[in-house]
C-alpha cells in the first residue's frame, strides 16, 4: 500500500531553542530563503530523554505511557508511529539509540540480535541501533553523526522506507559535559549543522518531507528534566509542502506523532489526542 507522503524525523538530542536559532546557520539559511519553516516546541514533563522519546512516538505524556525516567524502560503498550505506519502497509526505519528499539519493538535490548535487524513483519522494518554503553562525563561514547546520517540514507535507498527516524545524542552529551554557553558547544552545533546539511538536500530530492528537531532543551549548566524554558523548549524545522501555524505559535511535543501520521495519510489512533500542526 502506497502512503500519501514519505517523511524523515531527525532528533538532535538536548538542544535548547536559542542554540538552534543562533548556531545552526544552514537550517536558518533555509528558513531565510523560504525553503523551511521553524517553530518553537515544548517538551513533556519530565523533560528527560527516555520520557520524551516515548512521547514523541506515542503522542501521549509520560503519565500515560509510563516511561518516567531513563532507568524505567519496557515495551510500551500504546499505539506509536512504527506500529501504525507498519499496520497501514508502510516501511519504517530507525537509526537511533537502543532505547527506541526497547520501547517500540522488544525489551530488553540484545546487543547481538538487536543491534541491526530487518524485520518486514515487525513495527520497525529496518533498525540500526547504538547503545552508548560506558557513557560517562569524560567519555561520550557517541557514534559519528556522519555515520548515522549515512546509515539513514542507506535505508532510504536500499529499502525505500516511508518513515525513518534518526536520533543522535552527541549534542546532549556535549551539553552535559560543557553546558550550552561555551566555545565547545558553539563548535559542536556548527559541526552538526554542517554534517546534516550534506545529507538533507539529498533526502528532499529523494521525495521525503523532513523534520529536524530535539527531544528537549538543556541549560547552560547542562541540565534538563524539569520545568523551565531552557530545559523544555527547542526548535522544529520543517521541509515540505504542508501549511502550518503562524511562526509565533508554541507547539506541543504531543502534536508531533499525530502530525507525522497525518502527513503520511495514516489514520491517527484515538490515544493521540493532540491536533496535528500541519495541514
Amino acid at each position: 500500500m502506497a502512503l500519501k507522503n514519505k517523511l524523515l524525523l531527525i532528533i538532535l538530542d538536548g538542544v535548547p531553542y536559542r542554540n538552534w536559532r543562533r548556531l545552526f546557520g544552514n537550517l536558518e539559511g533555509w528558513v531565510h530563503s523560504g525553503e523551511a519553516r521553524v517553530w518553537k516546541m515544548r517538551s513533556v514533563l519530565p523533560s528527560t530523554s527516555a520520557c520524551c522519546y516515548a512521547s514523541i512516538h506515542t503522542g501521549t505524556p509520560p503519565q500515560v505511557h509510563g516511561i518516567l525516567s531513563n532507568e524505567n524502560r519496557f515495551r510500551i503498550e500504546q499505539p506509536d508511529l512504527f506500529s501504525e505506519i507498519s499496520r497501514a502497509g508502510g516501511k519504517t526505519g530507525a537509526v537511533t539509540h537502543s532505547y527506541w528499539s526497547e520501547f517500540f519493538n522488544r525489551y530488553p535490548f540484545d546487543l547481538v540480535d538487536d543491534m541491526e535487524y530487518d524485520e518486514p513483519g515487525g513495527p520497525i522494518s529496518h533498525g540500526r541501533f547504538h547503545t552508548m554503553t560506558g557513557y560517562n562525563h569524560k567519555n561520550q561514547m557517541t557514534p559519528s553523526d556522519v555515520d548515522l546520517f549515512a546509515t539513514l540514507t542507506m535505508l532510504t535507498k536500499r529499502h525505500g522506507i516511508d518513515y525513518g527516524i534518526l536520533h543522535t545524542c552527541t549534542l546532549d552529551s556535549m551539553g552535559h559535559r560543557y553546558g550550552h554557553d561555551c566555545i565547545e558547544m558553539d563548535h559542536a552545533c556548527y559541526a552538526m549543522d554542517g554534517m546534516l546539511a550534506a545529507f538533507l538536500p539529498k533526502w528532499i530530492e529523494a521525495g521525503y518531507e523532513v523534520m529536524v528537531t530535539a527531544d528537549h532543551g538543556q541549560t547552560d549548566r547542562g541540565h534538563h528534566g524539569g520545568r523551565e524554558d531552557d530545559q523544555q523548549d527547542f526548535a522544529l524545522y520543517y521541509f515540505g509542502g504542508a501549511e502550518g501555524p503562524e511562526n509565533e505559535v508554541l507547539l506541543d511535543q504531543l502534536q508531533l506523532a499525530p502530525t507525522v501520521l497525518d502527513r503520511l495519510g495514516v489514520e491517527v489512533p484515538g490515544s493521540m489526542k493532540a491536533r496535528p500542526f500541519l495541514q
